[in-house]
């Protein structure tokens, strides 16, 4: 699935499926784009849950579907976009994040960060590298980037980004590619 070329887009493209032991997680790359070009420094790697997507149920432990969605600022107890702890002790909330919007049943699918082989039960986890089932996400290293994205956004859009959490983000769009 392309991107637009138009505004503020994360582009995840799914690549391969891990299994350390029992766990299964997704694995793909992310890009953000400002206007289709390509934004230095913005990349890296997800790590999602097992497949396949399925947006049909909620509490249903699988990746949501393939597929374009805007975003929202998190207004949750553990992950807020606007407001989140300075504090970088992985128990430390609220955590940074962005939700993702219109996932069909499916609710609170963010984008925050993650630890050890995978954070989420449907969320989306960045990360420097992962390069097998044995690499483990560093909290650390995924806040950065969390962060990295949210600053990014309010620089993008300005005056147009939203003042509170809970709030659609004008502009903004994750699209997710790929069924591995």
């Amino acid at each position: 699935m392309p991107i637009s070329k138009t505004d503020w887009e994360l582009l995840i493209e799914r690549k391969r499926v891990d299994t350390r032991g029992t766990r299964k997680r997704t694995v793909g790359r992310y890009q953000v784009y400002h206007d289709g070009r390509a934004v230095s420094g913005l990349s890296g790697v997800v790590a999602e849950t097992r497949g396949p997507g399925d947006n049909s149920r909620p509490g249903n432990n699988r990746r949501i579907e393939a597929g374009r969605y805007p975003l929202l600022t998190q207004d949750g107890t553990n992950y807020v976009t606007i407001g989140y702890t300075p504090n970088r002790n992985p128990a430390a909330i609220p955590r940074p994040g962005l939700e993702l919007g219109k996932t069909g049943k499916r609710s609170e699918i963010l984008f925050h960060p993650g630890r050890g082989f995978l954070s989420s039960v449907g969320c989306i986890n960045p990360a420097r590298t992962l390069a097998n089932a044995n690499s483990d996400i560093d909290f650390e290293d995924s806040r950065k980037r969390v962060i990295a994205v949210i600053d990014d956004l309010k620089s993008y859009l300005g005056s147009s980004f939203p003042g509170r959490n809970g709030k659609p983000i004008p502009k903004a769009t994750v699209v997710i590619d790929g069924e591995p």
